[in-house]
Parts: structure tokens; sequence; C-alpha cells
């Protein structure tokens, strides 16, 4: 399925979003099929732009560079005028903006404004706890396994700049969110909760998910795909075992159709909504997995990511729907706060794009 021909359906459906977006910052787009406008401080800006880099790569066509290019010059200006959504996710908003321009096209004012947020986001890091602290405001102890997704912005940083601080500090994060977010099963918690003082563990908390013991099926995502890149950044077995264990618990548990609920372990599954960027993410991870495993373990991963880029195409998307913004419908964001449930999310569009990518073979990944 997804081959040369679907490469170009793809370009089409990307075309008529750039027409139909404009100049917005997606974020939700609801039964409408239309997307919003978000303030482009918000966590997720950076996802259109690293959709559109992604196709100029794939591709070699320059309208789609034409479109992404000032979105990091966009994003920078935040780093004087802070607000509240300014935390952990730089690496989300950079990441796909400034590392993978620079990275394609050696732009040094990118190059420039993706150290700036690595600087950012080692600031925020707690050395009595080694954990990157999420979010702002009183919640100075609490860290998310979102986050393992960030950190792949300092593994960058380390890099470039042949300074090893940075990649100290995602090591350590990543030990911390080993050692507290993975369970025995596999599963992963969303929020742990120290004491910022002393480092000390606390609590686990539900988060996103639909408890503090349940597993939210985005967040597995994050971890099966976060510590798969942290064993490509640092060989450690152990990230590698553990983003198998994750694997391994999200293709048990998935539905029949292969894309999961919001949460693994919902009381019912009756009435409750799925989350088609959770899988997206997923696909994309465990395709980074296979590259990494022996070869008699590959087409597990692989396998499981083709047939879950199947079903999101066949049965949640509008690829082939020019009228509509969004590639994946189906999505759920918040559904404890009833936030974003049952629409589409622009970062499960962008996981799509990315893992449909891998499979034609795009190789400048940087997350």
């Amino acid at each position: 399925m997804f081959d040369l021909e679907f490469r170009s359906r793809l370009e089409q459906k990307v075309d008529a979003m750039i027409e139909s977006i404009g100049t917005r910052s997606p974020h939700f787009a609801g039964g409408d099929g239309v997307y919003d406008d978000m303030p482009t401080d918000w966590w997720t800006s950076g996802f259109w732009p690293g959709i559109l880099w992604i196709m100029h790569d794939l591709t070699g066509r320059e309208h789609y560079k034409n479109a992404a290019w000032r979105w990091d010059e966009i994003l920078e200006p935040w780093f004087i005028n802070l607000t509240d959504d300014i935390h952990h996710d730089v690496g989300f908003q950079f990441l796909p903006t400034a590392v993978i321009k620079h990275t394609i096209t050696k732009d040094k004012d990118a190059y420039r404004r993706g150290i700036e947020a690595a600087n950012f986001l080692s600031g925020r890091y707690n050395a009595a706890g080694q954990f990157i602290r999420a979010w702002n405001g009183d919640l100075t102890g609490w860290t998310i396994i979102d986050c393992m997704m960030n950190i792949s912005l300092l593994f960058w940083a380390s890099r470039e700049t042949g300074d090893p601080r940075y990649k100290h500090i995602a090591v350590r994060h990543a030990d911390t969110a080993l050692k507290h977010f993975i369970r025995e099963d596999g599963s992963s918690r969303h929020v742990v909760s120290f004491d910022p003082e002393t480092g000390e563990f606390i609590e686990g908390i539900g988060g996103q998910g639909a408890g503090p013991e349940s597993a939210w099926s985005r967040g597995t995502g994050w971890a099966l795909y976060g510590f798969a890149n942290a064993f490509k950044n640092t060989g450690d077995i152990r990230y590698l075992q553990a983003s198998k264990s994750v694997a391994h618990f999200l293709l048990a548990n998935l539905p029949e159709d292969r894309v999961p609920y919001w949460d693994f372990r919902l009381p019912s599954k009756e009435g409750e909504p799925r989350d088609t960027s959770a899988a997206a993410i997923a696909a994309s991870g465990l395709l980074e997995l296979a590259e990494f495993v022996p070869a008699v373990e590959r087409d597990l991963y692989r396998d499981g990511a083709i047939g879950i880029l199947t079903s999101l195409t066949e049965s949640y998307s509008s690829v082939f729907d020019l009228t509509r913004d969004p590639i994946l419908n189906g999505a759920t964001g918040h559904k404890p706060a009833g936030m974003y449930v049952d629409g589409s999310l622009i970062y499960g569009d962008y996981y799509y794009v990315e893992a449909v990518a891998k499979l034609l073979g795009w190789k400048n990944r940087i997350f």
C-alpha cells in the first residue's frame, strides 16, 4: 500500500492542506474537518511545519520548504515573551522546525534556535530528582512520559556542539523514567510526582490517562518511541529492552482493528473513543525500534507498524478527501478533561506522515 503511488496521493493531500490551513497554527479539528488556529506558543505548533519539512525532504519539492521556512523564526520570540505554555515541550516545537531545517539546509539561524531551545530545556532539569520538570506554575516536582520524546533535542545538541552536558541530562532523565514510569508488564504511567527539594518519589498520577494505575495509550506510544530513541543515541541496552517491553504490551493489547482506545485499562470499552494519534505515534516508534533489533525479531515490530498504518489509512483517514483539513480522524486528546475528544489532532497527522515517510525511505529523522 505505502508505495510511490500512495506518496503521490499524500502529496495531493498535503498540498490541499497548505491551501486550506494557510498561516494558521493547527491543533484540533472537530466533525467539521477544519483545523483550529492556536497561539504559536502552544505545544503542538511544530507539527504542521514538521509535516512540510518531511514532505520537502521526501519529495524535493520546494513549495513544502517555502511553506515551512519561517516557523522556527515565528516560534523563537516565545523565549523572550515567556508564557505558561513554553515548557518541556520545546522539543516538540523545535525538533520539527529548527532542527530539521538545519539538518536539511545547514541554515545558521535554525542551528542557533535549536541550541537555544536545548538550553531552555536543560534549564528545566531538577538535579535532586534527576528529571526534567513538566509544565509550569506550582507543579515543580512533576515530570511526564511525554518528555522521553523531548530529550531527543538534548541528544542532538550534544552531537552538534560536542558538549556532553546536554546528553548527561537526557540520560539522567531517561534513567529516572525507566525506574519510575515503566512497569514490569511494559505499561507506563503518565505523570510522576517527586519532592522538588529532595528528589524523593511521591506518587504516580493519572494525568491524561484513566487513573494512576491505568495505561494511557498515547503515553504508551511516547514511551515506546522515546526509549528507542534513547537507545539510538546511547547504545544502552536497558533502553532497548524498555522499548521492546512497551511495544509488546501495546501490540498484545490492541483491539482487532489495531487502533487503541484512549486508555488500555478502561473498565469498559463500550462508548469509549479511540485515539488514532496514539496509533500513529506507536507505528512510527515501532518502525524505529525495528531497526535496532536482530533480524529475526525485526518483522514483529515492522509488521505491527504496517498493520496499524493500514488500519488508520483504510478506516480512520481523510487522506483521499481533499475537502477536509486533517489526515486522521478518531483522535482523543484529553478524555478525563473532556477536551479534544473524537476529532483530529495535528500530531496524529505528523506521526502518520513520519511513519509513512520511513516506509518510503526517508532518512533525515529528528526524533
